[in-house]
């Protein structure tokens, strides 16, 4: 790798790390609720603003591995960052910056109509103690937007994604739209099981429906991120996430 390649690769990574960063800061705007007898052992040995700071570490390493995989790997698989990496220098070939935003909304908005008649559909049958969590755990508008838009998106996409299509490459040759596909489904699901301990959290024994409501909502939206992730690049599938969050909002009091 020669020198010229090592700086635009640690540029980008910078970017994308500090981009990421900023959504993980934007996690100390909300109350996480914690198991009583978690608490009480960190209450002994830590303030309510050190424990808000221990919380954040998990991420920051993920996010640190996310980066660097995506940075070393997206380009052999010819996945892109387009808008920043045209902002760095490092490319110029950037075809039409409209269309990521273009597409970026309209995945956005499918993504968060979907979601919505999801929540519509399996709101009567998820249990009084998961909708109360959700109550407690209500995510601020800055977590969604930055945690969700950016941090999620740069470890999901741009991490995992990225490794499952390269190392699918392997597999089945690097040109064919499979590979595409096997990242965009593992990296959906991944990240639909990431969030089946909120609902042990809440449900002793989480009933099939709350499980599937859980799978089938995460695995919708990271369906569409990752294909605009391929299609536009890491920004357009920024938007989408985004533009997902401002629908399910205003879609809360019609589902409550």
């Amino acid at each position: 790798m020669t020198r010229h390649l090592i700086n635009h690769k640690l540029k980008l990574g910078i970017v994308l790390f500090i981009l990421g960063l900023v959504g993980i800061f934007s996690i100390l705007t909300m109350e996480i609720p914690l198991p009583p007898e978690v608490v009480a052992i960190l209450n002994e040995q830590f303030s309510q603003e050190q424990i808000k700071l221990l919380m954040l570490i998990n991420p920051t390493i993920m996010l640190i591995v996310a980066v660097i995989g995506g940075v070393l790997l997206h380009d052999k698989v010819k996945l892109g960052v387009p808008l920043i990496e045209k902002l760095l220098g490092i490319k110029n070939n950037l075809s039409n910056p409209t269309e990521i935003l273009v597409y970026g909304v309209a995945a956005g908005l499918l993504s968060g109509i979907l979601l919505s008649l999801i929540g519509f559909v399996f709101t009567p049958v998820l249990p009084l103690e998961f909708m109360e969590l959700g109550e407690t755990l209500k995510p601020t508008l800055a977590a969604r937007f930055l945690y969700g838009g950016l941090t999620e998106e740069i470890l999901m996409r741009f991490g995992l994604l990225t490794f499952v299509v390269w190392l699918s490459s392997k597999i089945f040759g690097p040109k064919k739209p499979i590979i595409y596909w096997v990242g965009i489904f593992l990296a959906a699901i991944i990240f639909a099981f990431g969030h089946f301990p909120i609902a042990y959290q809440a449900v002793e024994n989480p009933s099939s429906s709350l499980l599937t409501y859980i799978l089938i909502g995460n695995v919708v939206g990271g369906i569409i991120f990752g294909w605009v992730y391929w299609k536009k690049g890491l920004e357009s599938a920024f938007i989408a996430h985004i533009f997902t969050h401002i629908i399910l909002v205003g879609a809360e009091p019609i589902l409550k």
